[in-house]
């Protein structure tokens, strides 16, 4: 027979709990209080500005926001779509740079030089530089026919974003201690199921926060298909602007776009913090 033992805390532990308690209703307290003082600064700032009744009316009127709503957002659904298949590309094509780069194999040495090549331009090309090269570019060379803008635009995205995310997953290759490929080998696995079942689950691990950033970036840089005439949220927004004079309609896509990346920001700082605190506990990573 076993008994229960129940462990009263000290009077100091008591003392410290109730000392915690205050500081952090004194940390919330004094929270609210800032937020409250700033949002009140700047509405005041607002109201004296001797502008501000006209861009109010410019930028954040009701009725013109209730009116493009509908237009925006089936503009909106539009990148979307883009973004769904970008990311699939994205995903694909960035790997094979990653593993290309990776890879010491003296017969694909000139697949190494040409992906570094590949990635080095790349990164220093300006997204809308891309969307024009690829969007007007490729239709001038009348060897596909007619394409779609989207379609274009999709692929413009997938080659500017898969230089970053290659270079991501192969800073995330690269951060894999090499007795993990060694162990594995051991064990009879061959290189490519080493490199499928080992290298990248802890690879991703690794670079999953780096990911979802450039995942939120690339969701805004969607937008830009809209240069190659795809009527996409921004397209439907500078429609609705050249019809009523208003710019009401950006703000409408504006906020679209950022309740779009709202849950993957969320998921992004959580799973950040998830991951830094097990490094500071010293789990397994």
């Amino acid at each position: 027979m076993t008994t229960k033992e129940t462990t009263t805390p000290s009077q100091v532990e008591i003392d410290r709990r109730l000392y915690r308690k205050r500081q952090s209703l004194k940390s919330v307290a004094t929270s609210i209080v800032s937020t409250l003082v700033l949002v009140a600064l700047i509405v005041v700032g607002l109201k004296l500005s001797p502008g501000w009744p006209r861009v109010q009316q410019s930028f954040f009127s009701w009725h013109y926001f209730v009116k493009s709503f509908p237009d925006v957002l089936k503009g909106l659904w539009v990148n979307v779509q883009v973004l769904f298949f970008a990311v699939i590309g994205v995903a694909v094509f960035g790997t094979l740079l990653a593993m290309i780069r990776t890879s010491t194999s003296a017969v694909l040495f000139p697949l190494r030089a040409l992906a570094a090549l590949y990635t080095t331009v790349m990164r220093g090309i300006p997204m809308i530089v891309v969307l024009y090269l690829i969007g007007f570019g490729i239709p001038g060379l009348g060897i596909f026919g007619r394409i779609p803008a989207a379609l274009l635009g999709t692929v413009a995205v997938v080659m500017s974003y898969s230089a970053y995310i290659g270079e991501v997953l192969r800073a995330g290759f690269e951060d894999v201690h090499p007795s993990q490929r060694a162990s594995a080998r051991s064990l009879g696995l061959t290189s490519g199921q080493t490199i499928r079942m080992v290298i990248i689950p802890q690879a991703l691990r690794k670079v999953a926060p780096a990911l979802m950033n450039d995942f939120i970036s690339m969701q805004k840089d969607v937008g830009l298909i809209s240069v190659l005439g795809v009527v996409d949220a921004v397209r439907a927004a500078q429609i609705d602007v050249s019809t009523s004079y208003n710019f009401t309609p950006y703000v409408v896509a504006s906020l679209l776009f950022i309740l779009l990346s709202v849950p993957f920001i969320i998921l992004n700082d959580w799973y950040s913090a998830r991951l830094r605190r097990r490094e500071q506990s010293g789990g397994a990573v």
